[in-house]
C-alpha cells in the first residue's frame, strides 16, 4: 500500500538524527541548545538566568563574515531561517559543499529570498517563503555528503544584526542526489538588443529549478515579452526550450494586467511578487520582482546548461516588439554534481546598490 500522499510520505519512520544551529547551538550538538550565558539578549534576561534567550542573534562588524554554520556530513538541510537588519543586498550568502574552495551558493541574501528590491512582500512559494516584518524561509533540500558551512558576508559600513537558524539532518546520502547552486548577475543597464544571461559556465549533470528577476522597467510601456531561452548539452546558436514571452514563463499573461492594471501574485511555483511604483516626484522607474521554480518540472541537463532571457517589449503606436535598456537582475538555482564552475566575480557594493 502506498502512504506517499501529497506530504512525500511524512508518515514513514527514518534514522535521519535532526540537529539544529543558531546563536544559542552555534554547534548544533545533541542537548546543546539554551546554554548561553553570555549574548546579545542577556541584558533583557538578566532577572531569568540560562535557558531564557541569552543569545537569540548576532552582530556582525562591517566587512565581517557570520558562519551561519559549519557540519560535518553526511546530511541534507532541510530549512533556513533568518532576518537581517540593514539593506538586504548588502548581506552576501555563500554556501560550500564538500569542502570546495568555491561556493556553490552565491547570492544577495535578498534576491536568494526573492526579495531584491530591499523591501517586504509576502512569498508563498513552495522552496520560499517570506513572511511579515522580514521573515525569510528557505525549504530548498539540500545534500551533502561530507562538509555544509554557509556564511554571511555584511558588505555594509555599519554594524547590523542576524537572527537566523538552519535545521538539518544527519543521514546517509543517496548516490544519485546532486548539490545545490545559486548565482547572481546584474550586468546593469543593457543595450537596446541585448540579451540577459542567467545562467552560464555550468558543466556536469543536474537540473534546473528556479528563477528571480528583480527587473526595472527604465522606460514607460510594456516590457515583458522577451523569450527564456535554455541551452543543453552541446546546443549552438538555437535552444532546445524556448518560451512564448516573460509574462507567460512566469506564469502569467497579457501583462499579468487585470482591470486596466498589474496584479501581483504569489503561487507554489511562480510569482510577479513585487509591482513598485515610484513616488510621482522620485523620477524612478518602475521595478518588479518574479519568481519561477522548476519543482514539478525541473530542467535535466547532461553536459552542460546555458540560460538567457530576451528584454524585449512592446511598442504600441507602431504595433511591433521594441527592443529595451532594461536594468535586471537574475538568480539562478540548479542541482548539478560537483565540482562547482567558477561563478562570474560578484559584483562590488556600489553595482549592486538599489538606486
Amino acid at each position: 500500500m502506498s502512504v506517499a500522499g501529497p506530504l512525500g510520505g511524512l508518515s514513514r519512520l527514518s534514522a535521519e538524527r535532526s540537529r539544529s544551529i543558531s546563536a544559542e547551538n552555534r554547534a548544533g550538538a545533541p542537548g546543546g541548545g539554551a546554554r548561553a550565558v553570555k549574548g546579545v539578549g542577556a541584558h533583557a534576561a538578566r532577572f531569568l538566568g540560562p535557558g531564557w534567550k541569552i543569545s537569540p542573534c548576532d552582530k556582525v562588524a562591517p566587512g565581517a563574515t557570520l558562519v551561519l554554520a559549519d557540519i560535518e556530513g553526511p546530511g541534507v538541510v532541510r530549512h533556513i531561517w533568518m532576518t537581517l537588519t540593514g539593506t538586504w543586498r548588502d548581506w552576501i550568502l555563500r554556501i560550500w559543499w564538500d569542502g570546495q574552495s568555491q561556493p556553490s551558493v552565491e547570492v544577495p541574501a535578498g534576491d536568494f529570498f526573492c526579495m531584491g528590491w530591499g523591501r517586504y512582500a509576502q512569498v508563498n512559494a513552495l522552496p520560499v517563503n517570506v513572511n511579515p516584518g522580514s521573515g525569510f524561509n528557505c525549504f530548498w533540500e539540500m545534500p551533502f555528503r561530507q562538509r555544509c558551512r554557509i556564511a554571511l558576508e555584511n558588505r555594509s559600513e555599519r554594524e547590523e544584526t542576524a537572527f537566523y537558524q538552519v535545521d538539518y539532518g544527519l543521514s546517509e546520502v543517496p548516490g544519485d542526489c546532486a548539490y545545490l547552486h545559486a548565482s547572481f548577475r546584474r550586468p546593469g543597464p543593457l543595450p537596446a538588443g541585448a540579451v540577459l544571461t542567467v545562467l552560464d559556465g555550468v558543466r556536469g549533470a543536474g537540473h534546473y529549478v528556479g528563477t528571480y528577476l528583480a527587473w526595472e522597467a527604465r522606460r514607460h510601456g510594456w516590457w515583458g515579452e522577451g523569450e527564456l531561452k535554455f541551452f543543453l548539452d552541446g546546443d549552438g546558436e538555437h535552444p532546445t526550450i524556448c518560451g512564448t514571452g516573460s509574462e507567460d514563463y512566469f506564469g502569467g499573461s497579457y501583462n499579468f494586467e487585470s482591470e486596466g492594471d498589474y496584479r501581483p501574485f504569489s503561487a507554489p511555483f511562480m510569482g510577479l511578487v513585487q509591482v513598485l511604483r515610484p513616488r510621482a516626484t522620485s523620477g524612478l522607474p518602475q521595478r518588479f520582482g518574479l519568481y519561477r521554480f522548476h519543482i514539478a518540472d525541473p530542467i535535466r541537463f547532461r553536459l552542460d546548461l546555458r540560460v538567457t532571457c530576451q528584454v524585449l517589449g512592446w511598442h504600441p503606436s507602431e504595433d511591433r516588439f521594441e527592443q529595451r535598456d532594461d536594468d535586471v537582475a537574475a538568480t539562478a538555482f540548479w542541482y548539478q554534481t560537483l565540482p562547482t564552475a567558477t561563478f562570474p566575480p560578484l559584483p562590488g557594493r556600489a553595482a549592486l546598490a538599489i538606486g
